[in-house]
């Protein structure tokens, strides 16, 4: 990838970032990135930095933060509230591990439905994982 220039088009800055030019306007329209002035009869120019926030951004999202946090999480890089960033990040971390404990339940059953799909004798009329779905009330 080449150096950024120091004044570039939507464009150029979404391949700089990896992304495409919607996903900018996107960003834009949720208050993650200012759209730069446009000077009359030119077109708007973006600098370095637009770069590293979008990428911020992405990164923030990789990790699971919503676009809502994100902003937060924006806002406090620009104060250095450390604490802050760490009870966000302390909160996501927290959903990560309820997320996991809950697939391993999922994997846990599937795996054993799985197997007794496999251990069913040819004759059987009902299939095992069919019949736990049907045993299964509508809220569980």
């Amino acid at each position: 990838m080449t150096k950024p220039s120091a004044s570039m088009t939507i464009g150029v800055l979404a391949k700089m970032a990896g992304v495409n030019v919607e996903t900018i306007r996107f960003y834009q329209r949720k208050g993650l990135l200012t759209e730069p002035d446009k000077p009359y009869g030119s077109i708007r120019r973006y600098e370095d930095a637009d770069v590293a926030r979008v990428q911020f951004v992405k990164s923030a999202q990789r990790l699971g933060f919503s676009l809502d946090e994100i902003v937060d999480l924006l806002r406090l890089d620009q104060g250095a509230d450390c604490e802050q960033a760490s009870h966000l990040a302390e909160y996501k971390l927290s959903m990560v591990r309820e997320k996991l404990a809950d697939l391993t339940r999922m994997e846990v059953v599937l795996s054993t439905l799985v197997s007794a799909c496999h251990t069913a004798q040819a004759g059987h009329v009902s299939c095992p994982l069919i019949a736990s779905l049907n045993k299964q009330s509508p809220g569980e």
